[in-house]
């Protein structure tokens, strides 16, 4: 047997560059967590999003603490959650950018409730913030399923090695 090959990391001074590249091996979806502040939409991609339990229907994404979009999102009551199909790369990246209008040009649906999605994705979940929990530089948002659509038809978009790129059938 041959010992395997890792790079030890000081849990003080961890190389946020390796990490990145490490973390960026294992694909994810993405998706936009969004919804309407009033009239005004308010949205951000996030590619750290998973199911979490069947009974009750639940959810989560992490955000990092630094966000800025995040606190506008956890004081709306409903949230959408859009999975993103692979003709999306560029609200993804839209809806990733720090300036400018993250919804120009995109198509979008909402419910009565406020939830806000991205017209055509894989999947939308109209959900309510439920719990976040602290998790390092980020936090780990616990979100309830209320209602749901899927089509799955459209593929969706993945982020891998930090770029977007679509799945290919074997």
């Amino acid at each position: 047997m041959v010992n395997a090959r890792l790079t030890a990391i000081d849990a003080t001074a961890v190389d946020q560059r390796l990490l990145r590249t490490t973390f960026g091996c294992f694909p994810s979806g993405v998706t936009a967590v969004c919804g309407l502040a009033g009239r005004e939409p308010v949205g951000m991609a996030v590619s750290s999003f998973a199911s979490v339990s069947l009974d009750p229907p639940l959810v989560s994404v992490c955000v990092a603490n630094s966000s800025t979009t995040w606190p506008r999102l956890r004081a709306l009551g409903r949230l959408g959650v859009s999975v993103l199909g692979e003709a999306h790369d560029l609200a993804a990246r839209q809806l990733s950018a720090r300036d400018g209008d993250r919804f120009a040009g995109m198509e979008l649906t909402s419910t009565s409730g406020g939830a806000l999605f991205v017209a055509g994705s894989a999947a939308t979940l109209e959900c309510e913030l439920v719990s976040e929990v602290p998790a390092g530089d980020h936090l780990i948002a616990l979100l309830r399923i209320h209602a749901l659509d899927s089509d799955a038809s459209v593929t969706p978009l993945v982020f891998h090695g930090s770029r977007f790129r679509q799945l290919a059938s074997i």
